[in-house]
């Protein structure tokens, strides 16, 4: 964590910056964390701060619709007011990372789910040599692969958010949860676009922008490999890095 807070008699002065940070640019407030001389800390910083700015970041493949900010800190000056009190250490932002993590694997099936769906419909009423794709059997057999692994992160996510109300979806199953989902998604929505044929990659279709999207998702809040050591950590009980 490059991003600094040094105190400043009563305040606090703040140097660095942050980079794919979304609604960077929209937002009054960002919630920034800064390695002090007493650990991470967490900051709230007001758009028009001094020395605080926030630069849009473009040219994008994936997630076009999302604005995403690259946020720069020039000796920031912000009261101890502005320093979020509860947050003493790393655990605080990472504990943010799960609740982001939990919502990634709904939204994944969700992607998942409409990847499909378009799929069937247009296997459905395409007519190839006469009769409609879905009646030739390599169709039939992606869809249920589809379907399959569908089912089965539908029914993870499930599991999870049970295991979230009773206060037992820990940080492992929540990553074991993100990584798989993900993957599964991605993977349904590759095949579901080859599925479309040319028309595939056209916008008149959606698999193609749901498969650009999720080659980033499984990106943020945590690349699979660093699921894998999460996971891992678990099983073995050794932490590899």
């Amino acid at each position: 964590m490059k991003t600094r807070a040094r105190r400043a008699g009563g305040d606090w002065r703040i140097s660095g910056g942050k980079l794919w940070i979304t609604n960077g640019t929209l937002a009054d407030v960002a919630v920034v964390w800064a390695s002090t001389d007493e650990g991470v800390r967490g900051f709230l910083v007001e758009r028009g701060t001094q020395g605080f700015a926030s630069h849009e970041i473009r040219n994008k493949f994936s997630l076009r619709a999302s604005d995403t900010a690259e946020l720069s800190f020039d000796d920031v000056r912000v009261s101890d007011e502005a320093r979020l009190p509860g947050a003493t250490n790393l655990k605080a932002a990472l504990s943010c990372l799960n609740q982001a993590r939990f919502g990634i694997v709904w939204g994944a099936v969700g992607a998942a789910r409409a990847c499909l769906g378009e799929a069937l419909d247009y296997a459905s009423s395409r007519k190839l040599f006469g009769r409609p794709l879905s009646r030739t059997q390599l169709i039939q057999s992606r869809l249920a692969n589809a379907a399959q692994r569908l089912t089965a992160a539908q029914l993870m996510a499930w599991r999870l958010a049970e295991l979230k109300e009773q206060g037992r979806a820990t940080p492992e199953r929540v990553s074991l949860a993100k990584r798989n989902n993900v993957r599964t998604a991605l993977d349904i929505a590759r095949d579901c676009r080859d599925m479309l044929g040319a028309a595939g990659i056209t916008l008149d279709h959606h698999a193609m922008r749901h498969m650009l999207n999720l080659e980033t998702v499984i990106t943020y809040e945590g690349t699979e490999s660093i699921h894998d050591l999460i996971v891992g950590r678990a099983l073995t009980g050794h932490a590899a890095y």
